[in-house]
């Protein structure tokens, strides 16, 4: 059992958290404040092979490995999680069904654009009505008569790049009657073809500089050729990459509470009262032990999980409950963490003028998106007990 990173692991993590540090760190709150897509600096996370890690470089992409991109997504969240979940939408809710399910014209024309950087990629699986009953979706696309295209109509919410992604992977309903996931299929949509319109871009919480918005179709002309796999198949494909686009999430949820606890060391050390260091005050030390010893555990099972992830594609076992327990534990890591980083900074962790309050308002959607931590427990449940 080896717990050392491989000489190309090193390296695209130092990679990453140089031009974290460097590029993102700076404009992070500049971007949090005015919630302005960052484009300058996801092309250049494009040119450094960062928005398709795991994609093979005949695709565009960097061809890596699964812990790459958990490194990756890690270094870039602890700068700005804005930035961390741009670039694990685009490697897991977009690239991981063309990679897995896509045709080579897909691959192509689709893959290779977004894993380059060159565009921006999106998923589109939740409704207002649904969204951790992703089954109940009433998104509908319908087979033309002559079987060349399907007309989509569709409302689809919390579009993550919506704003300004090129191409989406929609899921719709293609059965004539109503038999829940088994009628659900995926579709490749160009956002330039008539159709297609954005909705209202959502004043989130945290996460402001990765735009998020509605999406709307209106008999869409989808060519046959760009729906993803078979009929009926989309409900799986939407499950196999949430597996995936769990790890993303997992990988961001650390790197906000890395940077949370390094900032608490910090100032823990710095800040005075009584005449000595807080960080000598035995309190604060029992908040430090308990921040460090839960980030070292969540990155355990984030590391696990991503090594999973490559065993499972070679062997065709499914991911599923490694990306769950990754995704449930260091969620909730990064939000007890944030939480005890916040008191410890006192009064100035409340202030805008120090970085704590946006990692505190960060780190509660990855205790959501992708996945609830309810719902974690319940996927974790079931598959322990095979039971529903």
């Amino acid at each position: 059992m080896h717990f050392q990173l491989t000489d190309e692991q090193e390296m695209i993590r130092n990679a990453a958290r140089e031009f974290a540090q460097s590029a993102i760190a700076p404009v992070a709150a500049r971007y949090d404040e005015s919630g302005r897509f960052p484009e300058e600096t996801i092309r250049q996370a494009g040119e450094l092979g960062f928005m398709g890690v795991e994609i093979p470089e005949a695709y565009g992409g960097a061809g890596l490995d699964s812990i790459s991109f958990a490194l990756v997504v890690e270094e870039i969240s602890a700068a700005d999680a804005a930035h961390g979940v741009i670039v694990s939408v685009n490697n897991t809710l977009y690239g991981a069904p063309l990679l897995d399910f896509g045709t080579e014209q897909q691959k192509k024309k689709f893959l290779q654009p977004v894993a380059s950087g060159a565009v921006n990629g999106a998923y589109a699986l939740t409704e207002s009505q649904s969204g951790s009953d992703a089954a109940a979706m009433r998104s509908r696309a319908r087979l033309s008569d002559d079987g060349s295209y399907y007309s989509i109509n569709a409302r689809k919410s919390w579009i993550t790049s919506g704003p300004v992604a090129r191409y989406i992977i929609l899921f719709a309903k293609t059965g004539s009657t109503d038999n829940g996931a088994r009628d659900i299929s995926a579709f490749l949509i160009d956002t330039e073809e008539a159709g297609f319109a954005r909705g209202k871009t959502e004043p989130k919480l945290g996460i402001r500089a990765s735009a998020t918005c509605e999406i709307e179709l209106t008999d869409y002309r989808c060519p046959v050729e760009n729906r993803i796999g078979e009929e009926g198949q989309g409900f799986r494909i939407a499950m196999q990459v949430l597996d995936a686009g769990r790890i993303g999430i997992a990988a961001q949820a650390l790197g906000i509470a890395q940077a949370a606890y390094d900032a608490a060391v910090a100032w823990s050390r710095e800040r005075k009262a009584f005449g000595s260091p807080i960080g000598s005050f035995q309190a604060i030390q029992g908040k430090i032990a308990d921040m460090k010893t839960r980030i070292e555990a969540a990155r355990l099972l984030v590391y696990k999980a991503a090594w999973h992830k490559m065993e499972s594609r070679a062997s065709g076992a499914k991911n599923t409950l490694h990306g769950s327990m990754a995704k449930l534990f260091a969620s909730e890591t990064a939000m007890f963490v944030a939480n005890e980083a916040l008191q410890i900074h006192g009064g100035m962790g409340f202030s805008k003028e120090m970085p704590l309050e946006r990692y505190f308002r960060d780190a509660k959607i990855t205790e959501i998106y992708e996945g609830t931590s309810e719902i974690q427990r319940i996927v974790i449940g079931r598959l322990e007990t095979g039971l529903r």
